[in-house]
This record gives structure tokens, sequence and C-alpha cells, in this order.
């Protein structure tokens, strides 16, 4: 089953699209039995502390999913398990126990090859315990909305939310 990960077309630098990885996404969607979001086949576990979102999700052997695209660079960890993942760098076997950085916009596509435990640590500047909402300050629905944010981010509109937070923290 982990061969079908081999079927997203890679450039000669082994580097993956995001076209080829949406469209394997959507493949995956028309598969019966496909899996998405917190499901009792996936569960996932929430905690918070102060400004910090833990998001932690088991994933069984033979499982292929695809992930969401983050806006901001977060730490994870690979806590058990062993997994094939296929990003735009291409495709790579990660070994429990492993800590990572994500990079913002990364959305991967993976093959459980053994029951996996993965945590994602992200930053929560609102303390909100509402998954909604957290998924509004976290992901991007798609990479043009990523391709959007990231633009109002690196602009004059990030020059005027810092301002105005060190303005309200006086």
């Amino acid at each position: 089953m982990g061969d079908v990960l081999t079927k997203i077309e890679s450039r000669k630098d082994g580097s993956v699209s995001r076209d080829a990885i949406l469209e394997f996404e959507k493949t995956l969607k028309n598969v019966e039995g496909h899996i998405e979001g917190d499901t009792p086949h996936c569960p996932l576990e929430h905690s918070f502390s102060d400004g910090i979102y833990v998001r932690q999700i088991s994933i069984p052997a033979g499982t292929l999913l695809t992930g969401k695209i983050h806006k901001h660079d977060h730490p994870n960890f690979l806590l058990k398990g062993e997994v094939i993942v296929v990003t735009e760098d291409g495709e790579e076997t990660l070994i429990a126990p492993r800590a990572m950085m994500s990079k913002a916009g990364t959305k991967r596509a993976l093959y459980a090859v053994t029951d996996l435990v993965w945590t994602t640590i992200h930053h929560n500047p609102t303390n909100t315990q509402d998954l909604g909402e957290l998924e509004k300050i976290v992901i991007a629905p798609s990479y043009k909305d990523y391709d959007r944010f990231i633009k109002l981010e690196s602009g004059t509109f990030r020059q005027l939310k810092k301002k105005l937070i060190k303005t309200l923290s006086l």
C-alpha cells in the first residue's frame, strides 16, 4: 500500500509539486473508507497551555492520508512508528523517535508503515480551546489561502499588527 505514494509524480530533483500532492489527496477522497479529520480510526488528543496548542494523532499501520497546510513553522514529534512522507521537498522515511520542524506551507501525504503517534505544537495567541477558532489561526484551507496569508503577513499589515500589539502591551 505504501507504494501508492510512489504514484505522486516527482520532479527530476526529487521534489514534488503542490498540484501532485493535491491530486493525490483528491484520489484518496474517492477511495471507499478514506479517513479525514478526527475519527475513531485516527483519534486526536488536544492539550492546551498558556499560548500553546498541542495536537496528537494516533494513526494505525496501513493508513494513507494527507495533512493540512499550516500557516506557521512549528515543531512536531514522531513519538512512535515508521512512516513514509511525501512533501514538496520529496519523499522521506521517518522513524520514531524523531523531532523536526515543519515549515509553514507544508502539506504532507503519508503512509503509516507501522502504528504512529505524531504530535504537533502550535502557537495559540488567544488561548482559545475552540478547535474551529484554532483551525482559523493555524491552518490555511488551501494553498491559495496560504499564499494570501503570507502576502498579508509579510507586508504592511504585519508591521501595523506589530505596532498595535506593542501599543496594547504598554
